[in-house]
């Protein structure tokens, strides 16, 4: 069992910035695939970045060329560093660990961000 603890999020004026932290309880292997959702409410859960264990990563259009994910194995700790923040990014972001090697997944508790106009 793997619990991942997200950090980081908070109020932020529309232009800003947050980095936001996704620590794992104990190493996660290179075939987990890591990710980042986010959610408003009355929405589905919807994928923003992921990045496998070889290091692609792929991003929801929304945020291309503004959000990047990144992985500190050292630290069992993956990063979401968002830029030009906007309104429409405000949501609970969810870190996401997911094997693929078998059905194992398991989600964080959730980080709110809210950017103001």
């Amino acid at each position: 069992q793997v619990q991942l603890v997200e950090s980081g999020g908070g109020l932020v004026q529309s232009g800003g910035s947050l980095r936001l932290s996704c620590a794992a309880s104990k190493t996660i292997s290179s075939t987990y695939t890591m990710a980042w959702y986010r959610q408003v409410p009355g929405k589905q859960r919807e994928l923003v970045a992921v990045r496998t264990g070889g290091g692609n990563t792929n991003y929801a259009d929304s945020v291309k060329g503004r959000f990047t994910i990144s992985r500190d194995n050292a630290k069992n700790t993956v990063y979401l560093q968002m830029n030009s923040l906007k309104p429409e990014d405000t949501a609970v972001y969810y870190c996401n660990a997911r094997s693929t090697m078998s059905v194992l997944e398991y989600w964080g508790q959730g980080t709110q961000v809210t950017v103001s106009s």
